[in-house]
């Protein structure tokens, strides 16, 4: 970005900053010279900026490594963006388990915990829950509450922008629960809360199978399965949050339920849970003709509720996630079916990040209001140019 003049000083000083901790952020230890260069400002802004900087905490002057050649005169001062300077967290909040991960203000994962929860838990116990594994995660990691920046948060259900849970069936007692208040009187930090298959999205295209395209779809592929869209690399939440609900497809002229569509005799899979589904899996292996019945239905709902989503964005790939992930025969009947009912059928894939993706998701986005307010500034006058 080139320099800047008139206007208001206040407001160059801050463009000035932000240009300069990005230019920080993504080089390895640079100079004053070398800032100068990538950021196109004169030599004296830069040593301002750094100087203000320093004292704000964002950046330290690097400490040259011993042993290395020294060059005659004073060695040119390095500096760094200190990632420790402030710390952000991931939580996924789930049916079966509750984790975190924590990271500094790079990204870069420094701890994490997870710990089992009843599919029957209340609110209140699931929530304890969390509030237990965060802590756990904090004290291994040496890191102090007061430290967090912002907190992600991963959860089933349609979630409104404020945080509340405007409707959750998966969990007891989370349809109109204010989950983001709730947090927020814990970590007293901005909590973001994001529909968990969204939150997988996100970090599918972060850090798993999806990091070189921007139109992708995930698939939280369970009993109810949901999914989560990036178009143009935009995480896409429909006007309420509620775009990716494939779940709710039965509704739509098939009326057959997961119970009826699982189910091995002729009564209704009871209780309908994971192992339950996962024992009709093993018998379907074994030979069982009904439970593999059952299976090819299951598959096949999975794949038309895929093609519709597939049919209305037409994304370049798909990725399966979700427990259902770890089912034999699920990728090639979906990409058969893309094939029968799709224009152009995408590119399939199971998901790099397993059950890591919520919460690597809820970082994610922890970690991008984080980045909003460090560099505002600069995207706000990149935009207008």
């Amino acid at each position: 970005m080139g320099r800047l003049t008139g206007g208001d000083p206040s407001l160059l000083r801050r463009i000035n900053s932000a240009v300069v901790l990005h230019a920080l952020r993504g080089a390895d230890c640079p100079t004053l010279t070398d800032l100068t260069r990538i950021t196109g400002l004169s030599r004296p802004t830069v040593e301002g900026v750094i100087e203000g900087l320093i004292e704000t905490g964002l950046v330290v002057e690097s400490v040259a490594e011993e042993g290395g050649t020294r060059r005659q005169g004073r060695p040119a001062r390095k500096f760094r963006f200190r990632a420790e300077a402030g710390h952000l967290l991931g939580v996924e909040i789930g049916s079966h388990r509750v984790a975190a991960l924590l990271s500094g203000l790079d990204g870069r994962i420094i701890g994490a915990g997870s710990r089992d929860v009843s599919e029957a838990a209340s609110e209140d116990e699931r929530l304890e829950r969390v509030r237990l594994v965060v802590a756990d995660v904090l004290r291994r990691a040496g890191v102090a509450r007061s430290s967090l920046r912002a907190v992600g948060v991963g959860s089933p259900g349609i979630v409104e922008a404020d945080g509340t849970v405007r409707l959750g069936t998966a969990l007891p007692g989370w349809t109109g629960l204010a989950l983001g208040e709730r947090l927020r009187r814990s970590f007293r930090c901005p909590v973001l809360v994001e529909n968990d298959a969204n939150a997988a999205a996100v970090a599918e295209h972060w850090k798993g199978a999806a990091t070189d395209s921007d139109d992708i779809v995930f698939v939280l592929a369970g009993l109810s399965p949901g999914a989560g869209s990036l178009i143009g690399g935009r995480l896409h939440r429909g006007f309420g949050g509620a775009a990716g609900e494939i779940g709710a497809l039965h509704l739509l002229g098939r009326e057959v339920t997961p119970e009826k569509l699982l189910s091995t005799t002729d009564e209704p899979l009871h209780p309908l849970d994971e192992q339950a589904v996962a024992d009709v899996f093993t018998l379907a292996k074994q030979g069982d003709f009904r439970a593999q019945a059952a299976v090819e239905r299951f598959i096949q709902r999975l794949v038309h509720d895929v093609a519709a989503l597939v049919l209305a964005l037409d994304p370049e790939l798909v990725v399966i996630g979700g427990w259902a992930a770890g089912l034999d025969g699920v990728l090639d009947p979906l990409r058969d079916e893309l094939s029968r009912y799709c224009l152009r059928p995408p590119r399939v894939a199971l998901s790099l990040l397993g059950e890591a993706a919520v919460a690597t998701g809820a970082l994610r986005l922890a970690l991008d209001h984080v980045e909003e307010q460090l560099f505002a500034v600069e995207r706000t006058v990149t935009a207008r140019r």
